[in-house]
């Protein structure tokens, strides 16, 4: 073999590693084989039941303000930490009874109840005690929020203002999917109403998640990223000495360079 041959061989070496440890696209890919039209689903928006320790927004309002006045004032404040950001939310604390303690009305039961439901509650003893006339009651969560973890670029806790949140806008919010995650088995950890813990694998590659009940992710919910071969390899010892390797075959390359000139 001349140097010439010898030359063309080291500097083809680097560029072979590379090729080797690159992923293959068609796994990168979102919704594979997704093409235009319409997809038709009737999957709706969860709702949220209330559990043990939410926090929740309540505010009554009324043709007299004054009278209203003294059930808006929140019992309970928390510090909300999302990113490096915090600040204290004002609400009402659910305790471990499942009950608020609500201005005037006293003990109020919330536990399992929908929004809607525990406005009709309060609002039916507000008038019921003539307390208020015509009251508008609005129940809102504060503590509304998903985790995301694993292989996404930006792992995080993220608060949900308005109650509502898809896995694809969490991943995104998330810094997206980087290129090691394995897109075809993403869990989806969900507790119900009695502490179980639910699990759900959902493949994004998949167009079935656009009318999957999981499409759509509830208060709490977390989401994890588990890591491809790609990334579990490249943790491993055997990868600490292929920037030794490439290091030295460039060094070469340089040497046999020098030697042809």
């Amino acid at each position: 073999m001349n140097i010439q041959k010898l030359k063309s061989l080291f500097l083809f070496l680097p560029v072979a590693f590379v090729l080797i440890g690159c992923v293959s696209t068609k796994k990168a890919i979102y919704f594979n084989g997704l093409g235009d039209g319409t997809i038709t689903s009737s999957t709706p928006i969860p709702e949220t039941v209330i559990g043990k320790n939410d926090l929740l927004s309540i505010t009554v309002s009324s043709l007299n303000p004054e009278a209203s006045a003294i059930f808006n004032t929140p019992n309970t404040y928390m510090t909300n930490i999302n990113g490096s950001n915090a600040n204290s939310l004002m609400g009402y604390l659910v305790s471990n009874e499942g009950t608020i303690q609500f201005p005037i009305l006293g003990t109020i039961r919330a536990l399992g109840l929908t929004k809607e439901q525990l406005k009709e509650t309060i609002t039916k003893k507000l008038v019921d005690q003539k307390l208020l006339t015509d009251p508008i009651v609005i129940v809102r969560f504060l503590n509304f929020r998903v985790t995301v973890l694993g292989e996404v670029n930006h792992p995080s806790m993220l608060s949900v203002p308005n109650e509502k949140i898809s896995l694809l806008e969490a991943i995104g919010l998330a810094g997206d999917l980087t290129i090691y995650a394995k897109r075809d088995n993403v869990l989806v950890i969900r507790e119900d109403d009695n502490g179980n813990k639910e699990i759900k694998r959902i493949d994004l590659s998949s167009t079935e998640l656009l009318s999957s009940p999981y499409y759509y992710l509830k208060s709490n919910d977390i989401v994890y990223v588990e890591p491809n071969k790609s990334r579990v390899a490249s943790a491993g010892r055997g990868q600490l000495w292929v920037p030794a390797v490439l290091s030295g075959l460039s060094l070469v390359a340089i040497v046999v360079d020098r030697m042809v000139r």
